[in-house]
Protein backbone atom coordinates (compact mmCIF):
# COMPACT_ATOMS: atom_id res chain seq x y z
CA UNK A 1 0.00 0.00 0.00
CA UNK A 2 1.29 3.42 -0.96
CA UNK A 3 -1.16 5.62 0.90
CA UNK A 4 -2.66 5.66 4.39
CA UNK A 5 -6.27 6.14 5.46
CA UNK A 6 -5.14 9.23 7.34
CA UNK A 7 -3.95 10.77 4.03
CA UNK A 8 -7.46 10.73 2.58
CA UNK A 9 -8.85 14.26 2.41
CA UNK A 10 -12.42 15.31 3.11
CA UNK A 11 -12.57 16.82 -0.39
CA UNK A 12 -11.68 13.51 -2.03
CA UNK A 13 -14.20 11.62 0.11
CA UNK A 14 -16.89 14.17 -0.74
CA UNK A 15 -16.24 13.65 -4.47
CA UNK A 16 -16.66 9.89 -4.11
CA UNK A 17 -19.92 10.35 -2.19
CA UNK A 18 -21.29 12.44 -5.07
CA UNK A 19 -20.34 9.73 -7.56
CA UNK A 20 -21.68 6.98 -5.30
CA UNK A 21 -25.07 8.67 -4.98
CA UNK A 22 -25.46 8.39 -8.75
CA UNK A 23 -24.50 4.71 -8.70
CA UNK A 24 -27.29 4.02 -6.19
CA UNK A 25 -29.89 4.47 -8.93
CA UNK A 26 -29.01 1.01 -10.26
CA UNK A 27 -29.99 -0.72 -7.00
CA UNK A 28 -33.20 -1.95 -5.41
CA UNK A 29 -34.52 -1.89 -1.87
CA UNK A 30 -35.16 -5.30 -0.25
CA UNK A 31 -38.80 -6.39 -0.52
CA UNK A 32 -39.08 -8.90 2.33
CA UNK A 33 -38.81 -6.47 5.27
CA UNK A 34 -41.51 -3.79 4.93
CA UNK A 35 -39.70 -1.09 6.91
CA UNK A 36 -36.52 -1.49 4.85
CA UNK A 37 -38.56 -1.22 1.67
CA UNK A 38 -39.81 2.17 2.92
CA UNK A 39 -36.31 3.54 3.57
CA UNK A 40 -35.31 6.65 1.62
CA UNK A 41 -33.05 5.34 -1.17
CA UNK A 42 -30.96 8.53 -1.30
CA UNK A 43 -29.54 8.14 2.20
CA UNK A 44 -25.76 7.92 2.11
CA UNK A 45 -23.11 7.98 4.81
CA UNK A 46 -19.49 6.99 5.21
CA UNK A 47 -17.12 6.94 8.17
CA UNK A 48 -13.41 6.27 7.98
CA UNK A 49 -11.94 5.55 11.39
CA UNK A 50 -8.16 5.05 11.50
CA UNK A 51 -6.52 3.43 14.52
CA UNK A 52 -5.60 6.92 15.75
CA UNK A 53 -9.40 7.51 16.12
CA UNK A 54 -9.32 10.59 13.87
CA UNK A 55 -12.86 10.32 12.41
CA UNK A 56 -13.50 11.30 8.79
CA UNK A 57 -17.29 11.02 8.36
CA UNK A 58 -19.65 12.52 5.77
CA UNK A 59 -23.25 12.28 4.62
CA UNK A 60 -26.19 11.19 6.77
CA UNK A 61 -24.01 10.43 9.76
CA UNK A 62 -26.80 10.82 12.35
CA UNK A 63 -29.11 8.35 10.60
CA UNK A 64 -29.50 5.06 12.47
CA UNK A 65 -29.96 1.76 10.66
CA UNK A 66 -30.12 -1.93 11.63
CA UNK A 67 -26.90 -3.89 11.26
CA UNK A 68 -28.75 -6.93 9.88
CA UNK A 69 -26.09 -9.39 8.65
CA UNK A 70 -23.18 -7.16 9.71
CA UNK A 71 -23.87 -8.46 13.22
CA UNK A 72 -22.70 -11.93 12.10
CA UNK A 73 -18.92 -11.42 12.43
CA UNK A 74 -19.48 -9.84 15.85
CA UNK A 75 -21.72 -12.70 16.95
CA UNK A 76 -18.85 -15.01 15.96
CA UNK A 77 -16.28 -12.80 17.73
CA UNK A 78 -18.32 -12.74 20.93
CA UNK A 79 -18.85 -16.49 21.00
CA UNK A 80 -15.20 -17.21 20.20
CA UNK A 81 -14.29 -15.13 23.25
CA UNK A 82 -16.84 -16.95 25.41
CA UNK A 83 -16.64 -20.55 24.19
CA UNK A 84 -13.37 -20.93 22.25
CA UNK A 85 -12.65 -21.80 18.64
CA UNK A 86 -12.75 -25.60 18.97
CA UNK A 87 -16.28 -25.55 20.33
CA UNK A 88 -17.50 -23.01 17.75
CA UNK A 89 -16.04 -24.75 14.72
CA UNK A 90 -17.56 -28.03 15.78
CA UNK A 91 -20.86 -26.22 15.22
CA UNK A 92 -20.16 -24.27 12.01
CA UNK A 93 -17.63 -24.45 9.20
CA UNK A 94 -15.21 -21.88 7.78
CA UNK A 95 -15.61 -22.48 4.05
CA UNK A 96 -17.12 -20.14 1.43
CA UNK A 97 -20.47 -20.87 -0.20
CA UNK A 98 -21.43 -20.25 -3.82
CA UNK A 99 -25.10 -20.30 -2.89
CA UNK A 100 -27.15 -17.32 -1.65
CA UNK A 101 -26.87 -16.32 2.02
CA UNK A 102 -30.29 -17.84 2.83
CA UNK A 103 -29.85 -21.09 0.89
CA UNK A 104 -31.49 -24.23 2.24
CA UNK A 105 -29.89 -26.26 -0.56
CA UNK A 106 -26.37 -25.47 0.68
CA UNK A 107 -27.30 -26.68 4.17
CA UNK A 108 -28.79 -29.89 2.77
CA UNK A 109 -25.73 -30.54 0.61
CA UNK A 110 -23.63 -30.19 3.77
CA UNK A 111 -25.94 -32.56 5.67
CA UNK A 112 -27.07 -29.93 8.15
CA UNK A 113 -23.60 -28.59 9.00
CA UNK A 114 -23.59 -24.82 8.24
CA UNK A 115 -20.90 -23.90 5.73
CA UNK A 116 -19.80 -20.71 7.54
CA UNK A 117 -20.98 -18.18 10.16
CA UNK A 118 -21.71 -15.44 7.60
CA UNK A 119 -24.67 -17.19 5.96
CA UNK A 120 -28.02 -17.50 7.71
CA UNK A 121 -27.73 -21.18 8.63
CA UNK A 122 -24.41 -20.52 10.38
CA UNK A 123 -25.56 -17.37 12.15
CA UNK A 124 -28.80 -19.00 13.32
CA UNK A 125 -26.76 -21.90 14.70
CA UNK A 126 -24.49 -19.46 16.55
CA UNK A 127 -27.53 -17.57 17.88
CA UNK A 128 -28.57 -20.83 19.54
CA UNK A 129 -25.35 -20.65 21.60
CA UNK A 130 -25.90 -17.17 23.01
CA UNK A 131 -26.36 -17.12 26.80
CA UNK A 132 -29.81 -16.17 28.06
CA UNK A 133 -33.24 -17.61 28.80
CA UNK A 134 -34.96 -15.98 25.81
CA UNK A 135 -34.27 -14.06 22.61
CA UNK A 136 -34.42 -10.68 24.30
CA UNK A 137 -31.86 -11.63 26.96
CA UNK A 138 -29.53 -13.20 24.41
CA UNK A 139 -29.63 -10.13 22.19
CA UNK A 140 -29.12 -7.84 25.18
CA UNK A 141 -26.04 -9.78 26.29
CA UNK A 142 -24.42 -9.40 22.87
CA UNK A 143 -25.45 -5.73 22.61
CA UNK A 144 -23.99 -4.80 25.99
CA UNK A 145 -20.73 -6.67 25.34
CA UNK A 146 -20.21 -4.96 21.98
CA UNK A 147 -21.07 -1.51 23.34
CA UNK A 148 -18.55 -1.97 26.14
CA UNK A 149 -15.76 -3.38 23.96
CA UNK A 150 -16.17 -0.98 21.02
CA UNK A 151 -17.36 2.15 22.85
CA UNK A 152 -20.42 2.35 20.61
CA UNK A 153 -24.15 2.83 21.26
CA UNK A 154 -26.02 -0.03 19.65
CA UNK A 155 -29.72 -0.30 20.52
CA UNK A 156 -32.55 -2.63 19.58
CA UNK A 157 -34.76 -1.03 16.93
CA UNK A 158 -38.14 -2.36 18.09
CA UNK A 159 -40.01 -1.02 15.07
CA UNK A 160 -37.60 -2.81 12.74
CA UNK A 161 -37.94 -6.01 14.77
CA UNK A 162 -41.72 -5.77 14.51
CA UNK A 163 -41.38 -5.31 10.75
CA UNK A 164 -39.09 -8.35 10.46
CA UNK A 165 -41.57 -10.42 12.46
CA UNK A 166 -44.58 -9.17 10.46
CA UNK A 167 -43.77 -11.35 7.45
CA UNK A 168 -42.71 -14.95 8.13
CA UNK A 169 -39.28 -15.53 6.55
CA UNK A 170 -39.98 -18.81 4.76
CA UNK A 171 -36.33 -19.48 3.95
CA UNK A 172 -35.17 -18.95 7.53
CA UNK A 173 -38.01 -21.16 8.79
CA UNK A 174 -36.90 -23.92 6.41
CA UNK A 175 -33.27 -23.54 7.51
CA UNK A 176 -34.38 -23.70 11.15
CA UNK A 177 -36.35 -26.90 10.55
CA UNK A 178 -33.37 -28.50 8.81
CA UNK A 179 -31.05 -27.55 11.69
CA UNK A 180 -33.50 -29.09 14.19
CA UNK A 181 -33.85 -32.21 12.04
CA UNK A 182 -30.07 -32.63 11.97
CA UNK A 183 -29.82 -32.09 15.75
CA UNK A 184 -27.73 -28.95 15.28
CA UNK A 185 -29.90 -26.81 17.53
CA UNK A 186 -32.63 -27.07 20.13
CA UNK A 187 -35.07 -24.39 21.32
CA UNK A 188 -35.78 -23.30 17.71
CA UNK A 189 -38.29 -20.57 18.59
CA UNK A 190 -35.94 -18.89 21.08
CA UNK A 191 -33.05 -19.29 18.62
CA UNK A 192 -34.90 -17.63 15.75
CA UNK A 193 -36.13 -14.84 18.03
CA UNK A 194 -32.56 -14.21 19.22
CA UNK A 195 -31.34 -14.17 15.62
CA UNK A 196 -34.00 -11.68 14.54
CA UNK A 197 -33.29 -9.46 17.54
CA UNK A 198 -29.52 -9.29 17.02
CA UNK A 199 -30.06 -8.46 13.33
CA UNK A 200 -32.17 -5.48 14.49
CA UNK A 201 -29.41 -4.07 16.69
CA UNK A 202 -28.93 -0.60 15.25
CA UNK A 203 -26.61 2.38 15.34
CA UNK A 204 -25.06 5.18 13.29
CA UNK A 205 -22.29 4.96 10.73
CA UNK A 206 -19.82 6.01 13.45
CA UNK A 207 -21.01 3.17 15.71
CA UNK A 208 -20.41 0.75 12.85
CA UNK A 209 -16.90 2.06 12.25
CA UNK A 210 -16.12 1.69 15.96
CA UNK A 211 -17.28 -1.91 15.82
CA UNK A 212 -14.93 -2.44 12.90
CA UNK A 213 -11.99 -0.96 14.77
CA UNK A 214 -12.56 -3.62 17.41
CA UNK A 215 -11.39 -6.21 14.86
CA UNK A 216 -8.56 -4.08 13.44
CA UNK A 217 -6.99 -2.84 16.65
CA UNK A 218 -7.57 -5.86 18.87
CA UNK A 219 -7.28 -4.88 22.53
CA UNK A 220 -5.05 -6.87 24.91
CA UNK A 221 -8.14 -8.16 26.73
CA UNK A 222 -9.37 -9.88 23.55
CA UNK A 223 -7.60 -12.63 21.63
CA UNK A 224 -5.58 -11.50 18.62
CA UNK A 225 -6.15 -14.97 17.18
CA UNK A 226 -9.92 -14.51 17.38
CA UNK A 227 -9.62 -11.18 15.53
CA UNK A 228 -7.63 -12.88 12.77
CA UNK A 229 -10.15 -15.73 12.51
CA UNK A 230 -13.07 -13.32 12.11
CA UNK A 231 -11.22 -11.18 9.57
CA UNK A 232 -10.29 -14.25 7.53
CA UNK A 233 -13.91 -15.46 7.39
CA UNK A 234 -15.13 -11.95 6.50
CA UNK A 235 -12.67 -11.93 3.58
CA UNK A 236 -13.77 -15.27 2.16
CA UNK A 237 -17.49 -15.22 3.07
CA UNK A 238 -18.62 -11.69 4.01
CA UNK A 239 -20.18 -10.68 0.67
CA UNK A 240 -21.83 -14.03 -0.10
CA UNK A 241 -21.37 -15.07 -3.76
CA UNK A 242 -19.48 -11.83 -4.47
CA UNK A 243 -16.84 -12.58 -1.79
CA UNK A 244 -14.23 -14.30 -3.96
CA UNK A 245 -14.25 -11.66 -6.68
CA UNK A 246 -14.14 -8.80 -4.14
CA UNK A 247 -11.29 -10.48 -2.24
CA UNK A 248 -9.24 -10.69 -5.41
CA UNK A 249 -9.89 -7.08 -6.45
CA UNK A 250 -9.91 -5.32 -3.05
CA UNK A 251 -8.78 -7.81 -0.42
CA UNK A 252 -10.23 -6.11 2.66
CA UNK A 253 -12.17 -8.20 5.18
CA UNK A 254 -15.72 -7.01 4.50
CA UNK A 255 -19.27 -7.70 5.65
CA UNK A 256 -22.54 -6.44 4.20
CA UNK A 257 -26.08 -6.20 5.52
CA UNK A 258 -29.43 -6.04 3.76
CA UNK A 259 -30.07 -2.60 5.29
CA UNK A 260 -27.44 -1.23 2.89
CA UNK A 261 -24.53 -0.98 5.31
CA UNK A 262 -21.10 -2.43 4.57
CA UNK A 263 -18.12 -2.62 6.91
CA UNK A 264 -14.59 -3.01 5.52
CA UNK A 265 -11.40 -3.45 7.53
CA UNK A 266 -7.99 -2.20 6.47
CA UNK A 267 -5.54 -4.29 8.55
CA UNK A 268 -3.20 -2.20 10.71
CA UNK A 269 -4.88 0.99 9.48
CA UNK A 270 -8.54 1.26 10.42
CA UNK A 271 -12.18 0.65 9.53
CA UNK A 272 -14.41 1.90 6.70
CA UNK A 273 -18.17 1.97 7.30
CA UNK A 274 -20.62 2.85 4.53
CA UNK A 275 -24.40 3.05 4.33
CA UNK A 276 -26.67 3.34 1.28
CA UNK A 277 -29.89 1.29 1.07
CA UNK A 278 -30.14 0.29 -2.66
CA UNK A 279 -28.73 -3.22 -3.21
CA UNK A 280 -27.29 -5.17 -6.14
CA UNK A 281 -28.38 -8.67 -7.21
CA UNK A 282 -26.28 -10.35 -4.48
CA UNK A 283 -27.82 -8.19 -1.76
CA UNK A 284 -24.86 -5.83 -1.28
CA UNK A 285 -25.10 -2.02 -1.23
CA UNK A 286 -24.06 -0.63 -4.63
CA UNK A 287 -22.90 2.78 -3.39
CA UNK A 288 -21.12 1.35 -0.36
CA UNK A 289 -19.11 -1.05 -2.53
CA UNK A 290 -18.33 1.80 -4.92
CA UNK A 291 -16.86 3.93 -2.12
CA UNK A 292 -14.84 1.05 -0.64
CA UNK A 293 -13.35 0.23 -4.04
CA UNK A 294 -12.39 3.90 -4.53
CA UNK A 295 -10.68 3.94 -1.12
CA UNK A 296 -8.85 0.70 -1.94
CA UNK A 297 -7.58 2.22 -5.20
CA UNK A 298 -6.43 5.30 -3.30
CA UNK A 299 -4.56 3.20 -0.72
CA UNK A 300 -2.85 1.21 -3.46
CA UNK A 301 -1.72 4.32 -5.33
Amino acid sequence: MGQLLTNLTSQQLSQWLTEASQAANKGKLPNYIPLLQQTAPNLLAVCILPINHQINAQGDIDKTFPLMSIIKPFLLFYLLSQLGKEFIFNKVGRDPSNYPFNSLEQLQIDQGFPRNPMINSGAITLASLLPGKDGKTRSKNLQEWLNKQANCHLFLDKLMLKSVQSLPNIRNQAILQELVKQNQINEPEITLDAYNQICCLSGTIIDLARLGLLLVNCSPSLSQENCLIVREIMTTCGLYEASENFAKKVGFPTKSGVSGAILSLVPEQGAIACYSPPLDAEGNSISSLFIIKKIAQFLAS
